[in-house]
């Protein structure tokens, strides 16, 4: 073991285990402290992660958060391990925005402000600023997580404040935020529109952006993460008699969404993008409005 290169431990080694032990090998010294830090390496100990073993759920309720290790041949969690908020917050108060490779982009509903945090390695980062950057609304406001092309990990922040859309970008390893140009249709400003939190899938941010009464326009707005181009495709042909809603799903990177229709009952249907064109994959039996949340939890 004395004789490996620093590099092939690091890389080929450390990659392979749990992040609470890559936390405590940074303290090993100064070169693995470096080296554990760089894109690199969460690169590939990210990649190396994304077994069936390693997937977990994080909720929250009033008092508590916890871990749950997610036992795939019963539907079910296994037991709970309790994850304390290394940040100040009230009962009730922290809410999830968007998450990527376990880096989770919180509320703090009390304040409105934005953070990074890693429950893992419990480190976490206040992004808003004085001069109002970082401060999220609910029911106006979108988020979605990323990483580029320089595997620089980013938040697209789009925000609805008087008619007036901004979308603004936050950079991990600059620290900062700066605004970026949107262009699509003027209509998406209006609180009519509900916006979903952004799903990373193949490089492009995806939102849905649906009317809110039967009937309305329904679209999926995409964001290229390297040219920071928005894009309008069209949401999956479904019947539009109903409420109309769609759940957005990366998996094993390919887009799917869940698009649920109907009033008393829905009906859910599975399709995958190819292109900019949807293809059903899967149609479900009717089911009670109340168990769409349940698609959401097992699936995301």
């Amino acid at each position: 073991m004395a004789d490996l290169p620093v590099h092939t431990i690091v890389f080929e080694i450390l990659t392979r285990v749990p992040a609470k032990d890559v936390g405590r090998s940074k303290s090993v010294c100064k070169q693995w402290h470096a080296l554990l830090s760089t894109q690199d390496f969460v690169r590939i100990h990210c990649s190396r992660s994304l077994v069936s073993s390693n997937q977990r759920v994080l909720l929250i309720d009033d008092l508590t958060c916890s871990v749950h290790p997610i036992i795939f041949q019963s539907n079910d969690y296994g037991p709970s391990s309790i994850v304390t908020f290394p940040f100040h917050h009230h009962n009730n108060d922290v809410s999830i925005l968007s998450h990527l490779n376990g880096l989770l982009c919180v509320c703090l509903n009390h304040t409105y402000e934005l953070l990074l945090w890693n429950p893992t390695t419990t480190a976490f980062k206040h992004l808003s600023t004085p001069d109002s950057h970082g401060f999220y609304i609910n029911n106006l406001d979108a988020i979605g997580l990323y990483v580029d092309a320089d595997d620089d990990y980013k938040v697209l922040h789009i925000k609805r404040r008087s008619g007036v859309l901004g979308v603004y970008v936050y950079s991990r390893e600059v620290d900062s935020w700066r605004n970026i140009p949107f262009i699509t249709r003027q209509e998406y400003l209006s609180p009519h529109f509900s916006w979903s939190a952004g799903t990373f899938c193949g490089g492009t941010l995806y939102f849905t952006v649906c009317e809110c009464w039967i009937g309305g326009t329904n679209a999926v707005i995409c964001f290229d993460v390297n040219s920071e181009q928005f894009k309008e495709i069209s949401f999956p042909p479904v019947p539009s008699t109903g409420m109309v809603q769609g759940v957005l799903v990366n998996v094993k990177n390919e887009l799917h969404m869940f698009a649920s229709t109907g009033m008393f009952e829905m009906t859910i249907d599975l399709w995958m993008l190819q292109g900019d064109y949807w293809i059903k994959v899967l149609s479900c039996p009717p089911i009670p409005p109340i168990s769409l949340s349940l698609w959401e939890v097992v699936y995301n």
